[in-house]
């Protein structure tokens, strides 16, 4: 069976599965934002009183608890209302630093299952590697918790469809961790855009790029690990048997069989934030190339991507086409940028400001004659002034703006924020899976775009793929 042929199969099945076949034919989105709500309406009760402020506490357990797992569960206790009741990972020393950090009432174990079957749990976050976030969040969902998942939302985009699925029949909400779509800076981005200040959107690029050993998830590797601290069976659950590698298990991103490459792990922010500015469904077309040009340490992940995506004109934008770039050996410092160009200006979005700059073309197109005759000349000459009169000078306006996000701003907290104002209060919630496919579906096609040397394209509205 060829590849189209598979992907044709793969997109009827998940439409059939869905029972929407027709309204994603017509381009209705397969999930409503009212019966969204509604179903998180479902479990908010408890969390309210009946002045509607916050009652009883949210308790939260995480999944996967290494450096983001950690981070994510920082960020959320800043929110008041919250508690964390419970962690698990297969690391026994992350286990021993929650308690070092969090108390230990904080209940640890191996076994995720543990977690999910705790009823004092409300929320998880899941901060596990990307070849265990379709299990994790699936089951979590069906056990009546609520989602916060890291972002890639899965490792293959055919996942996707069972999670959409999985969260359509939960009462409970589903957050992608894609913090950007909760920033005040991508939200000033999205108003000065459709204000028309830039004009028409024709072009955008954005990059990640980085300069260090720890940005190229060259993490460290405790001197201890071994099979009687790790859980290196469980890790690799479902794969082949191999022996205990520390490597694999504290650096899986470099890796296929548990990562998601530079595309998984960085385009998908910046196609989230991308979405967000623009209310766009995503790219029809996906073209990548890139390799391994210096972090040669045995990983299958490429350290330097470039894509290219074609983006059709909606109702919402203007058609245009994005380049995105990661480069993990950057020697000119690394950094991220997203612009966004039009044919009156662009806007700059960087790490804590928004930049607008204007441009105008000039009235007066000016004229390339000098090759013409003397009689040719001057008859044009005529003709242009008719045409385009000169006229008296005008004030220059300024032309840039920057706004910038307050000092120690941190979106990751508003991102927890929405999250948990979607259990307390029902509200609806941007970054869901449909929301995350969408971002994700690109992002990991990019790879094999790359891989396979050829263009793959993309339907954003039924989020499915054909060579």
């Amino acid at each position: 069976m060829n590849n189209k042929n598979s992907s044709d199969l793969s997109r009827k099945s998940f439409l059939k599965k869905l029972g929407v076949a027709s309204a994603a034919f017509s381009g209705v989105p397969f999930l409503s934002g009212s019966a969204q709500k509604n179903r998180q309406l479902l479990s908010a009760d408890r969390f309210r009183s009946q002045s509607g402020t916050a009652s009883e506490p949210i308790n939260i357990a995480v999944i996967g608890a290494g450096l983001m797992g950690q981070g994510n569960v920082s960020t959320a206790l800043q929110h008041s209302g919250i508690k964390l009741v419970a962690a698990c990972d297969l690391y026994d020393s992350r286990l021993k630093r929650c308690n070092e950090l969090w108390g230990n009432d904080v209940k640890t174990t191996r076994n995720y299952q543990e977690i999910l079957e705790n009823r004092d749990v409300d929320a998880v976050i899941i901060a596990s590697s990307d070849h265990w976030h379709k299990r994790h969040a699936i089951d979590a969902l069906e056990s009546g918790k609520a989602v916060y998942l890291e972002k890639p939302m899965v490792q293959h985009v055919e996942e996707g469809y069972d999670l959409i699925e999985a969260e359509s029949s939960a009462d409970q909400p589903l957050i992608v961790g894609s913090q950007r779509t909760s920033s005040i800076l991508y939200e000033k981005a999205r108003d000065l855009l459709s204000e028309g200040k830039i004009g028409d959107l024709n072009f955008v690029e954005a990059y990640w790029d980085r300069f260090s050993a720890i940005g190229a998830w060259q993490y460290s590797i405790p001197p201890d690990a071994g099979e009687h601290n790790v859980d290196w069976n469980r890790f690799r659950q479902g794969m082949d048997p191999m022996p205990f590698d520390a490597t694999h298990f504290f650096r899986w991103r470099n890796y296929d069989d548990y990562g998601t490459g530079v595309a998984g792990d960085l385009f998908v922010h910046l196609f989230s934030g991308l979405h967000l500015i623009t209310g766009s469904l995503g790219p029809d077309s996906v073209m990548a190339t890139g390799g391994l040009r210096h972090w040669h340490d045995g990983r299958d992940a490429e350290d330097v991507m470039l894509g290219l995506f074609n983006y059709p004109k909606t109702n919402q934008h203007p058609e245009f086409t994005l380049s995105l770039r990661v480069n993990f050996a950057d020697g000119s410092g690394g950094g991220s940028r997203i612009r966004l160009v039009g044919n009156e200006g662009e806007i700059e979005i960087g790490w804590n400001y928004v930049a607008l700059r204007t441009s105008e073309l000039s009235r007066r197109p000016g004229h390339t004659i000098g090759d013409f005759s003397e009689a040719t000349q001057e008859e044009f000459l005529e003709q242009y002034e008719e045409r385009y009169p000169e006229e008296r000078a005008r004030i220059i306006e300024p032309n840039e703006f920057v706004y910038r996000a307050p000092d120690g701003y941190n979106d990751r907290y508003d991102h927890f924020g929405f999250f948990f104002d979607a259990i307390r209060n029902g509200t609806d919630i941007l970054q869901d899976a449909e929301f995350a496919l969408r971002a994700c579906g690109p992002a990991l096609l990019a790879n094999k775009s790359h891989r396979e040397g050829r263009i793959v394209q993309w339907d954003p509205e039924t989020m499915t793929f054909s060579a």
